[in-house]
Formats: structure tokens, C-alpha cells, sequence
């Protein structure tokens, strides 16, 4: 990994861990060693993590394999929004809601219910079957329905992976993704138990610059792959000499 690489996450604190009653043993591994009772990550091992972290979006992004982003924390939002929308995918920026993954059934329905509201409103289908009141109780509906659903409505089936900030706080989403064998990627501090993440990058998860300058790197994996994909798809078919002769 190019010096200048770990110099711009050294110098976005990417580096500090939790204290050494706070450190979790799985982690060991991925430590440099303690200062003033601080964990110091070792980054060229997080840095190789996170290489094979870019070659699994690379892969997703060519496959067009849709990863649910999750990040509920204040200093992981505004990073996940911005790589959501960037890249088409669904990402969860707020609250998670139990059951998101393994009663994917019921949360269907709930994606279903906000669809047929916001094509009812916009069409004006309420206004002409219901009274003021109902369509008040509609709108309160379609509200509630909107703060928890619109970021993952276009999630259409599970997902293909999680890509989560801080396996600790996203613990239940975790549980759920690996509870039907789907891979975690995980931005992990070094108070996180990572044993049961597919591609854990050891990081200073409590750094905004930390966070958005690795999930920018996830997602420059993510679009390098789909316009690789894309290329493949629409490259055209060389014509052989048996067919030169047959026209």
C-alpha cells in the first residue's frame, strides 16, 4: 500500500482505538501496540483489509449486486446518505428496524403500503373517497411510513450484502445478516468483537474523516465494477472468419 495512502488516514485519526479496558480481543491482531492506555491500530493491516474490502465491492458493483449500507450513528449519516444516493443503493441512516432482513416478508408489505400512499396522494385518488379526516390519517400514515422506509424502498428483495459502520451499535443488523448468510463488511473500532465479520476494516470508527474516506474508497470499488460490468455488457460480439464467409 503506497505510503502516501496510510499518510491520509494517519492523518485522519484513523489510527486511535478505545482504551485497553475497552479493546476487545479480536482485535488484537489488527493493534500496534497501546499509548497512554490508548489502542493504536495498526493501519497497513487495516489498509490490507480494506483492499480485499475494495476488490468484494468491485465484484458487487460489476454484478450489480445490491449491498444495503447501514450507519445509524451521528458520525456515520451524512457519509452513508451521500454513498447511498450516490451510488442507487438502499442504506440505512436512521433508526434500523428489527426485522429489516430476517422478516423481509413484513417489511415488503410496509414498502408496498408507502408506494400505494404516495401514488394515491399524488394522483388525487383520496381526496375523492375519503373526508378530510381520513386523508389526515393517511397523510400521518404515509409519514411514519416515510421516516423509516424511504431510503431502502427500492429494496425489492434481501439484499446481496451489509456494508455497516460500527458492528457494535449495528449489532442486531449484523445478527441478522449473518443469520441468513449474508457477508458483513464492517468499519469496526477496536472495541468491536469482529469475529463473525466477513471483511472487518479495524479503523477509528468514531472519526467522520475516517468514516467518509473509507466508504469513499468502498464506493469508487462499487462504480469501478459497474462501469466495468456495463462495458462487458455492451461490448460487441467479434464476428469470426467462418461468419465473414457465411455472409
Amino acid at each position: 500500500m503506497p505510503a502516501s495512502v496510510l499518510e491520509e488516514l494517519f492523518s485522519r485519526g484513523a489510527h486511535y482505538g478505545c482504551s485497553r479496558r475497552r479493546r476487545h480481543p479480536s482485535v488484537n491482531p489488527y493493534l500496534y501496540g497501546f499509548k497512554n492506555r490508548t489502542a493504536i491500530i495498526d493501519l497497513e493491516k487495516s489498509l490490507a483489509a480494506l483492499t480485499r474490502a475494495e476488490d468484494f465491492f468491485r465484484a458487487a458493483g460489476e454484478q450489480r449486486k445490491t449491498v444495503l449500507l447501514v450507519g445509524t450513528k451521528p458520525e456515520a449519516r451524512a457519509a452513508v446518505t451521500a454513498a447511498g444516493a450516490r451510488l442507487g443503493l438502499p442504506y440505512v441512516a436512521g433508526r434500523w428496524i428489527g426485522g429489516t432482513l430476517t422478516n423481509f416478508t413484513e417489511i415488503k408489505k410496509r414498502l408496498a403500503r408507502l408506494d400505494e400512499l404516495k401514488k394515491q396522494f399524488v394522483s388525487g385518488g383520496l381526496e375523492k373517497n375519503y373526508t378530510k379526516q381520513e386523508r389526515g390519517q393517511f397523510q400521518k400514515e404515509l409519514d411514519r411510513l416515510k421516516r423509516s422506509f424511504t431510503t431502502i424502498a427500492g429494496l425489492s428483495s434481501l439484499p446481496a450484502a451489509l456494508l455497516v459502520v460500527d458492528s457494535a451499535v449495528e449489532q442486531i443488523a449484523v445478527e441478522e445478516a449473518r443469520s441468513l448468510s449474508l457477508p458483513v463488511v464492517s468499519l469496526s473500532g477496536a472495541d468491536c468483537d469482529i469475529r463473525w465479520l466477513d471483511y472487518p476494516i479495524i479503523v477509528n470508527d468514531a472519526s467522520v474523516q475516517s468514516i467518509e474516506w473509507i466508504i469513499g474508497r468502498l464506493a469508487d470499488a462499487y462504480e469501478a465494477g459497474a462501469a466495468l460490468g456495463q462495458a462487458v455488457a455492451v461490448e460487441p460480439v467479434p464476428i469470426t472468419d467462418d461468419q465473414h464467409q457465411a455472409n
